[in-house]
């Protein structure tokens, strides 16, 4: 039975989208997920008006999304009205929230971390050799020798690494390429032995993983990138020789600013670590 459009109580699908502050097209998607019909449809124009009896269904569908509850789990608690469904779906909902925050707190540390490791770079002593005391960390890691001339070199190490992780591991100051410590001893600075990642404490990874002690290391950074690496790598060996230090480990070489956040070179910084007692 066909309702005449001039009855007040019918309101056009545009007029609702204002007054509940919502879209058009998100009206029309709770109509398709069937959460919420029409009470009239025009057959001649397709026109939709909806009643005042819908409006309460609006507000809970509204309620239930802000809360970022799934349609189909809206659609089946408005289905199913029941005060221990609606209690049961409200407990759920509240657990996915709380690993939501805990993952959300996670990205805030990551992101803390990566800046505070940027600003450390802008503001980097360059072509400074010094002794640095480094805190214990976590590297994955694979034996790799390969000659880096180009960002690019070292791409296909890096996808090998990140070969079984469903998330990507690698950004800013996380990738490192190490020198074996015979190499360093031999002054073999053309060719690298191993690449690694830096790991945060929440990550996790399926692979080699090797626990780093605190250790002191002879340290340089420079404007450049792995390319320009050799002649600082010769001034640090100059430098442990110089001050009767013995070498204890592999070189830890990062790329702190590359092309990954910048095209203007002349802002790349790298540092190199050479463990040392």
């Amino acid at each position: 039975m066909r309702r005449e459009i001039t009855d007040k109580k019918l309101f056009q699908i545009g007029d609702v989208a204002k007054m509940f502050h919502i879209s058009v097209g998100s009206l029309r998607h709770y109509e398709q997920a069937g959460l919420l019909k029409p009470e009239y449809i025009d057959e001649n124009s397709g026109y939709r008006y909806y009643s005042t009896r819908q409006f309460e269904v609006l507000n809970t569908i509204r309620y239930l999304r802000l809360l970022d509850m799934p349609l189909n789990q809206i659609a089946d608690f408005l289905q199913n009205k029941d005060i221990d469904v609606i209690e049961d779906k409200l407990l759920k909902q509240k657990e996915i929230i709380a690993r939501k925050q805990q993952e959300l707190a996670i990205i805030e540390r990551k992101i803390d971390r990566r800046l505070q490791q940027l600003r450390d770079a802008i503001s980097s002593d360059l072509n400074t050799i010094r002794l640095v005391n480094t805190p214990p960390c976590r590297i994955a890691w694979i034996e790799d020798t390969l000659e880096l001339n180009s960002y690019l070199d070292l791409e296909y190490s890096i996808r090998r690494l990140e070969e079984h992780q469903a998330a990507s591991l690698t950004f800013l100051g996380k990738v490192g390429v190490g020198i074996a410590r015979d190499n360093l001893i031999a002054d073999r600075f053309e060719h690298y032995n191993l690449v690694f990642l830096l790991l945060d404490d929440e990550d996790t990874y399926e692979g080699n993983i090797t626990q780093l002690p605190a250790v002191t290391c002879v340290s340089v950074r420079f404007c450049g990138s792995h390319s320009e690496a050799a002649v600082y790598y010769q001034k640090l060996m100059d430098y442990i020789h110089g001050n009767h230090l013995e070498i204890t480990g592999f070189s830890r070489e990062i790329t702190m600013i590359d092309y990954g956040i910048t095209n203007d070179t002349d802002k790349f910084v790298t540092e190199i670590l050479i463990p040392v007692a």
